[in-house]
């Protein structure tokens, strides 16, 4: 996770919910994806020489002004993440990690019910501040909920498996 921006990467149909905060969404063309797989090769060369380096800063030189600009390797690291992902043909987004969305948008996210998210946040099991008589939840707290379920699911997954080899069920 970048410290000030996370790339969110969903299926297009998400993103209109988000067009109230701001955002720009469009389908990436086929003519986009093909640049994007084309410049691929290059920016994980230089990703990789960058990582090596181990310096403050990136310079990036634009080609017709020929003028410099120094960005934080962080900032080079999800500009090759966007890449990646446009040359996948996946819309892309970025977000602040402060960013609030509503209950409805934080259970699209999930992929879980509406009433299932106020029930979390009714439990505080999700940190929220109302605005007016509407819940508010930090997307940065939606992500680490989201993460830690992924790590209890794989967990839970494992002990599964140990558990079935060890009374011999026929998964191998």
């Amino acid at each position: 996770m970048f410290r000030i921006f996370r790339l969110i990467i969903f299926e297009l149909d998400f993103f209109n919910y988000y067009k109230e905060m701001e955002t720009k969404t469009e389908q990436i063309s086929s003519y986009e994806q093909q640049l994007a797989n084309e410049s691929i090769g290059v920016l994980s060369r230089v990703s990789e020489s960058i990582v090596g380096y181990g310096g403050d800063s990136v310079k990036l030189v634009f080609q017709e002004s020929r003028e410099i600009v120094s960005i934080p390797p962080k900032a080079f690291e999800l500009f090759f993440e966007l890449i990646q992902n446009m040359a996948k043909g996946k819309s892309v987004t970025i977000l602040t990690s402060d960013a609030e969305i509503s209950t409805q948008q934080a259970a699209d996210f999930l992929k879980v019910s509406r009433p299932y998210v106020v029930k979390l946040l009714e439990n505080k099991v999700l940190p929220f501040k109302k605005v007016g008589r509407h819940r508010r939840v930090l997307l940065r707290d939606l992500i680490e909920y989201e993460n830690s379920m992924k790590a209890k699911r794989e967990e839970t997954l494992d002990e599964l498996t140990q558990v079935s080899q060890e009374l011999n069920l026929g998964y191998e």
